[in-house]
């Protein structure tokens, strides 16, 4: 059974981030708040969190088009591959925000995820994720958590959520209601940036 939390996005309280961090550390799952819908992440460094991941979810890890959450974007170049000027303006400008950015993934990967040639990368605008991720001391892989019988709907009460994953997660961080639209993607992988996927981000960001 998963445990469920209460931290308050205004004063994250130390000791409940502290607790979210020994459970990722442990190779545990946990559900957490973002600025746009809930997620479902694990500690990056851990293989076997990434594989329970990629079973709930029904797809093959090395296959897998996760987020890593970042806190801020000096962990950028563990990642990803030098990138110019422009880029590096348009993240500036839009994170921490309610992006997901595409950029192209560099040899410092995890190993599960060396064949990959770009990366997703989330620099969330919410308190506890970015406690989380800063405490922990490296990103946080993460996917976001929908309801499979409308593929378009998103949980957004931290209580129906935990009814639902309570067997399959061992933490649910309850942050008040999340947002029912997604991030917005875009892939700055290429020469011209490309929306992927228009979410709750604005893209006159350019």
């Amino acid at each position: 059974m998963a445990e469920f939390i209460k931290i308050y996005p205004d004063n994250p309280n130390p000791k409940e981030i502290k607790k979210a961090v020994d459970v990722l550390r442990k190779g545990g799952l946990v559900i957490y708040p973002t600025d746009t819908v809930y997620g479902l992440g694990c500690d990056i460094t851990n293989t076997k969190a990434l594989e329970k991941i990629a079973r709930i979810k029904g797809v093959k890890l090395e296959k897998a088009n996760w987020s890593f959450i970042c806190a801020d974007l000096s962990n950028l170049s563990d990642y990803v591959k030098q990138i110019d000027t422009a880029t590096f303006k348009i993240l500036k400008r839009a994170l921490p925000g309610a992006y997901t950015f595409i950029l192209p993934g560099n040899n410092k990967l995890p190993k599960v995820f060396k064949k990959k040639k770009t990366v997703g990368i989330r620099v969330p605008d919410n308190s506890i994720a970015k406690a989380i991720v800063e405490e922990l001391g490296n990103p946080i892989v993460s996917t976001s958590i929908r309801d499979e019988d409308d593929l378009l709907e998103y949980t957004t009460d931290p209580e129906l959520i935990y009814e639902k994953w309570d067997n399959l997660v061992d933490l649910v961080i309850d942050g008040g209601y999340g947002d029912n639209v997604a991030s917005t993607v875009i892939d700055l992988s290429e020469d011209e940036p490309t929306i992927i996927r228009e979410g709750k981000g604005d893209i006159n960001i350019f």
